[in-house]
């Protein structure tokens, strides 16, 4: 099986996980955990940069694309290690 499914697992399971933390994460958790997400499923950041007030969207693209350059199982690794922190 390789250790791609193994990681491919775990962070299907992390996924999973951090839709039900007992405690939200501060916004700053949540920008790296939508971050990390996007990068380990697919891969550098595309389209342009929300424009105007959509402050919410210029965070999300912004943590993104900080990230360009990580490979997808350096961002799935980086992404089930958050997960695991948040859920203590």
């Amino acid at each position: 099986e390789g250790m791609m499914s193994d990681l491919q697992a775990q962070f299907s399971a992390a996924a999973e996980a951090a839709k039900n933390l007992a405690k939200r994460p501060d916004n700053e958790t949540m920008l790296q955990l939508y971050a990390l997400f996007k990068q380990a499923t697919n891969g550098d950041v595309a389209g342009s940069r929300p424009g105007g007030f959509d402050f919410v969207g210029q965070a999300k693209y912004d943590a993104w694309a900080k990230l360009k350059g990580t490979a997808k199982d350096s961002a799935m690794q980086q992404y089930v290690d958050l997960v695991k922190r948040l859920k203590g």
